[in-house]
């Protein structure tokens, strides 16, 4: 008898590895009935890490959404999974241990089935309680491998991590090939070692397309004997994303595997909402190149979910740089000479930083050391000269062990900030901190929300939550949408174009300022902004990169005030950029007086931000 192979649509991660944003709740609605019309779909990813944060982003209760896009799949029988980061939780950072606890609670009540918890460093004492806590609140525990390609990452290895997590109650095990990397024929080894540990474990494969081996991969796979293959579909299917359900279902067809049919009449369904969804506001974050397999990941081994947001974050970067090179007679460089030289040193910098797996928040980590050497190095400084705290913490072992030594010179700059490496258990440097937060939400009037979930969202995205409530994330999310819409208006090359145009997102209008050429355009406008503090005497603190400013980065910081003493080396403040929090410190001591921005206002290289005198 054939073995059947089943198939899980990742929606979720098709969107995070294409651009920036999420589909809105609405449109999740709509589409879920042609998804399962399609009729070849055991499972659904429904949401998980980055999509409920980005909900957020733009002003979306991430918690209603999560409850009605899950509910149609499961009044249809077909299973939803969520993406799950172990210590980290649904974000970047690590979470303190009775958040974690509720996190599992709060995703079964709202329809999740499956967590897919992984730890970039492959760590067990981050996955192992995760499992507990998953299985306490009655959803199927799913315990990845992260995949990746090095001399540490054998097969061997890969193996006795899986009877690891499987002697400590796993239900299933994903191999987790997010950037697509693992090597065919030793995946397949992988997945005949696990199911001669335990020959009835669920494996599901999970890969993206970028660097050109996965349909090889996924072939090796099942011959081995995986249950569940995670699958894209057009138009987000390949590049950054994942290889097309109708692509993968012939192909296991013909080597004669059972499989679902599909029926084709909703794949197109499907892809025509879809690619609505692009043209009403996503399309606006999926730079064209993510549509594009490169076989030049092979050698950075970035993962897909990443390359979504990174070529975004590159334009930014690449724009920022390239005004201090001509502001300093220096040739400019282009996009594919930046993405090169990134490429060049994610290779350089990852076995020096001990060979963490490439997956969230550690490509990142990774991804973002590496840019920041390459801009730093570019403007004639040293390399290793910007290094944010959480880098620092995954260097030092605050999240984890790493799977290889650190290099000696980072090892010596260590010693020299007087920073220590740590052994611990990770969850024992982030201390229980639920009660703070019901402190907070009562204090603001705002309602712990139905199983908790509102109090769990402010809980695990404090920032973003904050802002949300406020509006300010909604503004500015909108702000930024009519800024790009009206780019799409700019004049071909020499004609004469509008100083302005009137872009309506959402049902508001917003007056756009368009500059031409090397002129800098007003932002865009939807009511007054807030007034900046006032400025005082003294030297101009600069933003030592492009992104957001903020105070403080959670609420066990007490932020800075005018009439503040700072010594050398104190934290004035933060840029966020690209994922992560990076310290602004004082350069000499003295005394702040003045704030000139705002905490969550977009900031860019070089601009004032406070004064010291």
């Amino acid at each position: 008898m054939a073995k059947e192979v089943k198939f899980s649509l990742v929606f979720r991660d098709m969107w995070q590895s294409a651009g920036k944003y999420q589909p809105r709740v609405d449109q999740l609605v709509k589409v879920a009935p042609a998804i399962i019309k399609m009729g070849c779909f055991d499972r659904v990813e429904t949401n998980g890490g980055g999509f409920e944060q980005v909900n957020l982003l733009y002003g979306e209760n991430p918690n209603k959404s999560v409850r009605e896009w899950t509910k149609p799949f499961h009044e249809a029988g077909i299973q939803t999974h969520m993406l799950d980061r172990a210590l980290n939780g649904l974000r970047m950072s690590p979470v303190p241990k009775d958040v974690r606890k509720l996190f599992y609670k709060v995703k079964k009540a709202q329809g999740t089935d499956i967590t897919r918890i992984f730890c970039g460093l492959n760590d067990p004492r981050n996955v192992i309680p995760s499992i507990k806590y998953a299985k306490e609140a009655g959803m199927i525990a799913q315990a990845a491998l992260c995949i990746t390609y090095s001399p540490i990452h054998t097969v061997e290895y890969y193996v006795n991590l899986a009877k690891q997590f499987i002697d400590a109650g796993a239900d299933e095990i994903c191999l987790k090939d997010m950037a697509g990397i693992g090597r065919p024929v030793s995946l397949g080894k992988i997945v005949e070692g696990i199911k001669k540990l335990k020959k009835d474990i669920v494996i599901q494969y999970h890969s993206h397309a970028g660097p050109g081996f996965n349909m090889a991969s996924i072939l090796e796979v099942c011959e081995a004997g995986c249950d569940y293959v995670d699958t894209g579909m057009s138009p987000l299917s390949w590049g950054t994303g994942h290889a097309d359900i109708i692509a993968v279902q012939e192909m296991l067809k013909d080597a004669g595997f059972k499989v679902k049919e599909i029926n084709m009449a909703a794949y197109m369904e499907v892809r025509t909402q879809i690619q609505e969804m692009c043209d009403d506001f996503l399309g606006y974050y999926i730079p064209d190149l993510n549509h594009i397999n490169n076989s030049l990941l092979v050698k950075p081994g970035l993962p897909g979910g990443m390359m979504g947001s990174l070529m975004t974050d590159l334009e930014d970067n690449l724009k920022s740089l390239n005004k201090w090179k001509v502001k300093n007679n220096q040739p400019e460089l282009t996009t594919d000479d930046l993405l090169i030289k990134l490429f060049d040193e994610v290779a350089y910098v990852w076995p020096k930083v001990g060979y963490p797996c490439l997956v969230t928040p550690f490509s990142q980590y990774v991804k973002n050391l590496a840019l920041m050497n390459v801009i730093q190095m570019e403007k004639g400084k040293e390399r290793w000269s910007m290094i944010a705290d959480t880098i620092w913490d995954m260097i030092l072992g605050k999240a984890g062990q790493l799977p290889g030594p650190v290099a000696p010179e980072l090892i010596a700059m260590a010693k020299e900030q007087g920073r220590e490496f740590e052994t611990e258990d990770p969850q024992s440097y982030y201390p229980d901190k639920l009660d703070e937060f019901k402190k907070e939400m009562q204090e603001n009037g705002w309602e712990l929300g139905e199983d908790d979930e509102e109090l769990f969202e402010l809980a695990m995205h404090p920032e973003q939550y904050r802002a949300y409530k406020s509006g300010k994330a909604k503004a500015d999310f909108e702000a930024d949408l009519a800024k790009r819409k009206a780019a799409k208006n700019a004049p071909a090359a020499g004609a004469e174009g509008p100083k302005s145009v009137t872009v309506q997102v959402n049902g508001v209008n917003y007056k756009v300022e368009i500059a031409y050429g090397d002129a800098t355009p007003a932002a865009p406008t939807a009511g007054a902004a807030p007034a900046a503090a006032p400025a005082g005497e003294g030297e101009d603190i600069l933003a030592p990169l492009e992104g957001k400013f903020y105070l403080v980065k959670d609420n066990s910081e007490t932020p800075k005030k005018v009439g503040d003493a700072v010594q050398a080396g104190d934290t004035l403040g933060y840029i966020e950029a690209m994922k992560t929090f990076n310290a602004i410190r004082a350069d000499k001591a003295g005394t702040i007086t003045a704030i000139l921005v705002n905490s969550g206002d977009s900031v860019e290289e070089d601009d004032p931000i406070m004064k010291m005198a």
